[in-house]
């Protein structure tokens, strides 16, 4: 895991500077203290990121149990009565764990993970603007359509005009041009500008402009305008900002309805990060669900004992990780421990962060999700790929994250229906005859996502030095789906020796260097292989 410091170690100050707003933004909108969004961002990095077996995912607050947290507050007669339902919902989490419910991750087609992935960057785009220009009436981390302010996404852009903040705008625009000519030159020239990353030259200019400005009527910027951490006195007040749980509320009824509510929103939202953040992982790990499931549960159980906020698998954190390196889990444990340093020892500090500066750190981070090219390459996939994405984007963008994804999952699963009429289990021979360890898999004439638990199983227990047939002939239909885990699977066997043969209709294939260039030569609207 030390091995990849280099990288890891700046991934998790930029990591650090996306989640800090967040974590207190959350908060906000669930009607918590402040301190607990830190507090259950400082428990995703330290406990969930040393629990979890995924390399690049990163854990905290959520935004999409805003609003489930902000109800059973209010119907529970308390925040500490709360924490009950945190931690009873982290023991539900490690029961579904050790039930192997982790499965259930590999059951969500490539076409929603993708929408989830392009909408939530559309969202943070859509969400970061008023910020960026120095509109801050919504807290950092929403992604819901309507908003606390009574504003819905779009009426808050129209109504930037009218309240612009010079100073946020000017340090914005100042921040994002550092960070892209960091990203597209400069990081390109020399490796000591991949060590040193542009957020963190954008922040601290950031913080050197609030000092120069102070006092500047045109172009100071106001606290309620700078990230708002809360400043403890001596340790007696820090400690004072930590709740324990009043466990004698666990014999309420609503406590324990509210705890299997957290947990199942928890692990569907988690299992949808990892699959997303695997996506995205250049490396092409794959991360052990069940011991997510495992990871996210200790994590809710320690964030609710000390009064933090239920913790899930973010992607807009571990997107961030990605885009900035982050190689090994080293990096979320570390941007928890940043957090856990900073608050407290330089509260005051970080109190003069522009949240402009941080919204332009997010709109690259959202971008990179939401490529302009990824809605073409979509759509040349043909409609069985580009309708359950484009659903899950505008559901997304329209309502929330998890509505936007269960309607892209049901026209998914009615799509795929259509297709799946016949039997696609696959057939594995295994013969180790002449001293030589060969495995044959036959696929059966439709393959879809429902295999992918299966066939991902299947492919991780094949030995070192192993010769792999892959056999073809048989298949009509091949899910896109199905064809990446093979891409992936690709990366994976040269590093284990494993070789590949590809027996289809048109021929044999010796180690392929591409499954999905093999894949492109069929016609365009279908992936039938006959």
């Amino acid at each position: 895991m030390f091995k990849s410091i280099k990288s890891d170690l700046p991934a998790s100050i930029v990591v650090f500077f996306v989640a800090l707003p967040l974590c207190l933004g959350i908060a906000l909108a669930s009607g918590a203290p402040l301190f607990s969004g830190v507090i259950a961002g400082i428990i995703g990095g330290i406990v969930v990121g040393g629990l979890s077996g995924s390399k690049v995912g990163v854990s905290g607050p959520a935004a999409g149990l805003a609003a489930i947290v902000l109800t059973a507050i209010g119907s529970l007669g308390g925040y500490q009565n709360f924490l009950v339902a945190v931690v009873i919902a982290g023991v539900i989490q490690i029961i579904f764990g050790a039930l192997k419910a982790g499965v259930i991750g590999y059951y969500f087609p490539s076409s929603v993970i993708k929408g989830m992935l392009t909408g939530i960057g559309i969202i943070i785009i859509l969400k970061q603007i008023p910020h960026f220009f120095g509109y801050d009436a919504e807290p950092e981390g929403a992604d819901s359509f309507m908003e606390v302010s009574g504003e819905n996404t779009f009426s808050a852009i129209l109504n930037i005009a009218d309240n612009i903040t010079l100073g946020s705008m000017l340090i914005g625009l100042i921040g994002l041009a550092i960070i892209l000519f960091w990203d597209l030159v400069l990081s390109k020239k020399a490796k000591f500008f991949k060590v040193i990353q542009g957020p963190f030259v954008a922040v601290v200019l950031g913080i050197i402009y609030v000092f120069i400005t102070n006092g500047n009527d045109g172009l100071a910027i106001l606290p309620k305008h700078l990230v708002s951490v809360p400043i403890p006195e001596d340790a007696s007040s820090f400690l004072n900002q930590f709740s324990f749980p009043n466990f004698s509320a666990i014999t309420n009824p609503d406590v324990w309805v509210i705890a299997f509510t957290i947990a199942l929103v928890a692990s569907l939202e988690t299992l949808l990060c990892v699959e997303a953040s695997d996506k995205i992982d250049p490396d092409k790990n794959v991360t052990p669900t069940n011991r997510e499931l495992f990871a996210q549960g200790a994590g809710n159980i320690v964030s609710g004992l000390i009064g933090g906020l239920p913790i899930t698998q973010v992607i807009v954190r571990s997107s961030a990780n990605v885009q900035s390196g982050g190689k090994s889990k080293l990096s979320t444990i570390l941007h928890g421990f940043l957090l856990l340093i900073s608050v407290i020892l330089i509260p005051r500090l970080l109190n003069l962060i522009p949240l402009s500066v941080l919204a332009s750190i997010l709109l690259v981070v959202g971008y990179k999700l939401a490529k302009p090219a990824l809605f073409k390459k979509m759509y040349e996939l043909g409609w069985k790929q580009w309708i359950p994405f484009i659903v899950t984007v505008v559901g997304i963008v329209f309502t929330d994250l998890l509505f936007g994804i269960s309607l892209g999952l049901m026209v998914g699963v009615v799509v795929i229906l259509l297709k799946s009429y016949q039997n696609s289990h696959f057939l594995h021979i295994e013969d180790k005859s002449n001293g030589k360890h060969k495995i044959k898999m036959t696929l059966a004439e439709e393959v879809t996502f429902f295999n992918k638990g299966a066939i991902l199983k299947e492919l991780d227990s094949l030995p070192r030095d192993t010769y792999l047939e892959l056999d073809l002939i048989k298949t009509r239909y091949l899910d896109h789906d199905i064809v990446e885990i093979l891409e992936d699977f690709l990366f994976k066997a040269e590093e284990r020796n494993i070789d590949i043969k590809l027996v289809s209709k048109r021929g044999i294939v010796e180690n392929p260097s591409s499954f999905i260039k093999f894949f492109n030569e069929r016609p365009k609207s279908t992936l039938s292989l006959s």
